[in-house]
């Protein structure tokens, strides 16, 4: 069971044609906040069509794409030979992952959007999955994106309040932890004026 924003054949179906829902190209706040990062073994959760995997492979990183729809991973593949880059990836639900601990330099989690209880353990499985010094970077829709059409869940339940993400990532240091509304342009699926919570930290 997949306890978050549509089951796998929901996310199968949606990545299934010929382009990307979100486009090819990275997120706004992860390419601004990883440009700065040495080279290192990166996660990305929830990674969809792996648009932010194959940018950070063009980094140097070496790159492991989980997802749970195995058509969004294929494209990833797809995207990755395009631009040049190697990426593995691994196809699973996010309730049955548990990454290596210490074997991350950075984790990236944009629009994972889960029910409260599963993303604190997904949360917490991050931070043990990071090594000394590694970071998590996070971008999700706050409940104020209910009033917008720009993109996202329509379920409260699966947007996260910056006070809630704080009390998960409590073992982090944050660089940054704020609410931004700004303007996003990501394929089809997200296009215009969003509420966002943008999250960068270090793990001690």
């Amino acid at each position: 069971m997949n306890a978050g924003f549509g089951p796998k054949s929901y996310w199968d179906r949606r990545f299934a044609g010929a382009g990307f829902v979100y486009g090819e190209h990275p997120n706004d706040f992860l390419k601004q906040q990883s440009l700065e990062l040495k080279p290192g073994k990166v996660l990305c959760l929830a990674e969809g069509e792996g648009r932010n995997a194959v940018f950070l492979a063009e980094q140097g990183h070496q790159v492991c794409a989980q997802d749970i729809s195995t058509e969004g991973l294929s494209k990833a593949q797809q995207l990755a030979r395009k631009r040049g880059v190697s990426i593995t990836t691994h196809c699973c639900d996010l309730a049955e992952f548990n990454p290596d601990p210490a074997s991350f330099d950075l984790i990236v989690a944009i629009w994972m959007h889960l029910d409260p209880a599963l993303r604190a353990t997904v949360h917490q499985r991050a931070i043990h999955a990071l090594r000394p010094s590694g970071h998590l970077l996070i971008e999700a829709y706050s409940p104020r994106q209910l009033g917008l059409s720009s993109g996202g869940p329509t379920q409260l339940v699966l947007l996260i309040e910056p006070a809630q993400l704080q009390q998960e990532l409590t073992a982090l240091q944050p660089l940054i932890l704020r609410e931004v509304q700004r303007e996003i342009h990501e394929g089809s699926a997200h296009q215009g004026y969003s509420a966002v919570v943008q999250f960068f930290g270090r793990k001690p």
